[in-house]
């Protein structure tokens, strides 16, 4: 059977990551809902003519976002975005300097995996109450069946639905490998190296590509644990076709000696 892929298009952990000041509201709501503003203050707008994709800030000046996100020459990030209609004065316009997606990416085999991508910014984003990095973690570390994590973006908010005028959020539970990669699910589309979330009746959507899956860890720090990679091509919340993430665990080396060389 052929799987159709639609691709969601529209280190060290860094001191005093992952605690956002304004907190996030995670009550166990499934349906998506909007943001309280800055309660995710690592998610950023990758924008180049329009608004295209998210990504997740990791260091100052440093953000981790999807491969298949890049396909034009000049980028900038917005951070402390909320409502995209508004000027609401905390944002944060940079532009990209370097782009360095991993060379293993390739654009016509999503499921083969490495949609993953740094982009190094022209300066440093000034850190605030509502501008604040994501923690990485540790390589290789594994998330549990039905864990709850969050997924944030303008996506769109159904399938051939409008897009979000302000940051959503969602909770979306993990699926682990085992479940994911059975062949009434993804099967062998879905990768070691990636995570499933979702697949009930809230997923990624359009838009929503490159930003975060939001995992609180043990020691009550937000994790950036996935970056948004694909969904079915039958629509954005088909049962047992979870939204499949960059597993970010799986990249640490690759993410810390880019960040180094770079």
């Amino acid at each position: 059977m052929i799987l159709v892929l639609v691709l969601l298009m529209v280190v060290t952990t860094v001191s005093g990551c992952g605690v956002p000041s304004h907190r996030p509201d995670t009550s166990r709501v499934v349906n998506g809902k909007e943001a309280r503003p800055y309660s995710w203050p690592w998610q950023v707008s990758l924008e180049s003519f329009y608004p295209t994709c998210g990504g997740t800030l990791i260091a100052p000046n440093w953000v981790l976002t999807a491969a298949h996100c890049i396909t034009f020459h000049t980028y900038r990030v917005v951070l402390a975005e909320h409502d995209m209609n508004r000027e609401e004065g905390p944002e944060q316009s940079i532009m990209v300097a370097k782009m360095i997606i991993h060379p293993n990416w390739n654009d016509n085999c999503v499921s083969c995996g490495n949609d993953i991508a740094l982009l190094k910014l022209e300066k440093s984003a000034v850190v605030s109450d509502k501008v604040q990095p994501a923690c990485l973690p540790q390589h290789g570390v594994s998330l549990s069946h039905d864990q709850p994590c969050y997924i944030t973006g303008w996506g769109r908010l159904y399938s051939g639905g409008p897009r979000a005028t302000t940051l959503q959020q969602a909770l979306l539970p993990v699926v682990d490998h085992s479940v994911c990669s059975q062949s009434d699910w993804w099967g062998s589309s879905v990768r070691a190296t990636m995570v499933c979330a979702g697949g009930d009746n809230k997923s990624a959507c359009h838009g929503d590509s490159g930003g975060p899956l939001n995992c609180v860890g043990k020691d009550g720090r937000w994790y950036v644990e996935g970056v948004t990679s694909f969904v079915d091509g039958r629509g954005c919340n088909t049962p047992k076709k979870p939204t499949v993430f960059t597993r970010v665990a799986s990249f640490i080396p690759w993410i810390s000696e880019t960040m180094a060389r770079n």
